[in-house]
């Protein structure tokens, strides 16, 4: 029986590009499949000409020969380019070609050439904790960090003499197919578990891993201004590649430790000063800390509680650039307390002779809001 045209079997133009090719395809590999159509005979024969079909179309040179000399020209009888191999592995290779971009990869998929390849080794991430005043004027620091280096005895290779043979299992792929029904399921090759070699004779230092584990002491600069979360990268420092690829990065990542007078708020820092009743009421003068050091700040008469004086320049200066932040001082007037008896009684003379409701004047405002707040209300 003669064979149709490839073209008219998969229903495309002769001048379609692979995509087209590709739709074609896998349009009649879906419909035609044999685990959809398990007692149609034709069905079969539709899904095995259809990807006759799509290998020879699909491959550039099978195509070539295929349009100047028609089937002849890739029928190996003929001396073609070879045709189709009507085998299950060849059918393997179309179908993860072709469906894997649905079914992630397939047959088909990323294992190919990689599994010798060099490949780049982990990044690592260290927290690094700190005190407020040296994340604010930068310091320098020693952190151990554990980490896999390149084993210095076989140069990473693994081999104690220096020698690697090719996975007779997956062929150095690192990846075997395995066909489950409709689907061909790619997996870690079970013999080189993913390597693509077989080392015979492995290193006795790193027992044919290529790197070892220990703690490697690295200085960090710490620029000044850092805050939590910020993060500073140290190239090459993360752990060794394999095969000769490149070693990851270390990620410090910074976190700051409560302060017990001090809170950061961006490039602003925050403090609570306790003041006597006294100072708040008549006014005076106080020292505050500061980071650079004590400062005088001046407290006008009749200050309230939490009231914020600002010190400008007394903040941070952003690590990433910009204007220096300020130190806010929010005073909280504090209560005596463990009065004498004589002390108590001065009070409740101080306290009889404000009798006028001009010198509480928050209190006045707060009271008056309640009554209003009730009379409006409907019982």
């Amino acid at each position: 029986m003669a064979k149709r045209d490839y073209y008219e079997v998969l229903g495309i133009d002769r001048d379609a590009d692979d995509k087209a090719i590709k739709k074609a395809y896998r349009r009649l590999a879906m419909k035609y499949h044999p685990d959809r159509n398990p007692d149609d005979p034709a069905a079969d024969e539709k899904f095995k000409e259809a990807t006759e079909a799509y290998e020879v179309l699909s491959d550039e040179d099978k195509r070539a020969a295929y349009d100047r000399f028609g089937h002849d020209g890739v029928d190996p009888s003929m001396g073609g380019a070879g045709g189709f191999s009507g085998g299950g592995a060849s059918f393997q290779d179309i179908f993860g070609d072709v469906f894997g971009d649905i079914f992630g990869g397939g047959a088909g998929g990323g294992g190919r050439g990689g599994a010798n390849s060099p490949q780049r080794g982990a990044d690592l991430r260290y927290q690094l904790d700190l005190d407020l005043e040296d994340a604010v004027r930068g310091t320098s620091v020693k952190i151990k960090v554990p980490t896999l280096t390149e084993c210095e005895h076989c140069e990473g290779s693994g081999s104690e003499d220096g020698k690697t043979e090719t996975c007779s299992t997956c062929n150095g792929m690192g990846q075997v197919r395995m066909q489950q029904g409709f689907f061909a399921i790619q997996q870690t090759c079970p013999t080189c578990h993913g390597q693509g070699t077989i080392i015979r004779n492995p290193c006795h230092k790193c027992h044919g891993q290529g790197r070892v584990r220990e703690h490697k002491t690295l200085d960090v600069k710490i620029p000044a201004g850092v805050d939590n979360g910020d993060r500073i990268r140290l190239g090459g420092e993360g752990e060794a590649g394999m095969r000769g690829g490149p070693a990851g990065d270390l990620y410090v990542q910074i976190n700051v430790r409560p302060h017990p007078i001090f809170e950061r708020d961006g490039a602003n820092l925050y403090c609570e000063v306790p003041i006597s009743f006294v100072d708040a009421t008549l006014g005076g003068e106080l020292e505050v800390p500061t980071l650079d050091g004590r400062v005088k700040l001046k407290i006008p008469p009749e200050t309230q509680t939490g009231k914020l004086f600002r010190l400008r320049g007394k903040g941070v200066k952003p690590v990433r650039g910009g204007m220096t932040g300020d130190l806010m001082c929010r005073v909280v007037v504090e209560t005596p307390v463990n009065l004498s008896e004589d002390q108590k009684n001065i009070l409740r003379e101080f306290h009889e002779g404000l009798s006028s409701t001009k010198h509480s004047p928050k209190k006045t405002g707060f009271f008056d809001g309640v009554k209003k707040f009730f009379d409006e209300m409907k019982f």
